[in-house]
């Protein structure tokens, strides 16, 4: 079974990545949705003792898909600082080493609920600003899913997971949501939660298992 899943929407093809990410070839752009950086250490801040290393993680992560996919560009559904404090001189200095070592790399934020309250990236990591929806192609980039367009909607915000039970036991395993005018990715960032769904007759869900993704029988 191959890791990344193949999905057609509004004529373009999709691949679903076990990273919890999308490509989308056409564009040669990753999709990524609600990476939370500096999220761990807002939490610190507040004084809560939370692993160190997640934006490392994250970083780390973007690179293996890059190469891995010959991207580009990557458009980020919003939520790129989780908040004001994302803003701490080791979490900036590890993106701005990111963005010299990546800096052919087209980088778009659609602008999401944490990045009002966060700000905006510092300039010199080149992000182009957009609010939602952004067009592009036959799809309207958001961070809300609720946005309405006359494109289809592809958006964050909810982290989307499902969980999975049978003899005793029970999963909880991030989600792609496509229904049949808006797509929700999951969560991309290390230490972020999820929020459940349940699934319609309407909509497709992949699971993401390990290092597969996996689509759920129809209903």
């Amino acid at each position: 079974m191959s890791p990344n899943t193949a999905i057609t929407i509004a004529g373009e093809e999709l691949a679903l990545l076990p990273q919890r990410a999308a490509y989308w070839p056409a564009q040669r752009a990753l999709i990524v949705a609600d990476i939370h950086f500096g999220k761990a250490a807002s939490f610190r801040t507040s004084g809560f003792p939370v692993p160190r290393g997640t934006t490392t993680q994250n970083l780390q992560m973007l690179d293996q898909l890059i190469g891995g996919h010959d991207a580009a560009q990557i458009i980020f559904l919003g939520d790129f600082l989780h908040s004001k404090a994302a803003h701490a001189d080791a979490t900036l200095a590890a993106i701005r080493l990111w963005r010299v070592q990546n800096a052919d790399l087209r980088l778009t934020l659609v602008r999401g609920n944490h990045d009002h309250h966060a700000g905006d990236p510092p300039q010199d990591l080149r992000i182009d600003m957009v609010n939602e929806p952004y067009r592009l192609g036959p799809f309207a980039f958001c961070h809300h899913p609720d946005q309405q367009s006359e494109a289809y909607v592809i958006a964050g915000h909810v982290h989307p997971v499902y969980h999975l039970s049978g003899r005793g036991d029970r999963l909880r395993l991030p989600c792609f949501v496509f229904g049949e005018q808006r797509a929700i990715l999951p969560s991309f960032g290390a230490f972020t939660g999820g929020h459940a769904i349940e699934k319609t007759r309407h909509e497709q869900v992949f699971l993401v298992a390990d290092q597969l993704v996996i689509k759920m029988p129809d209903v």
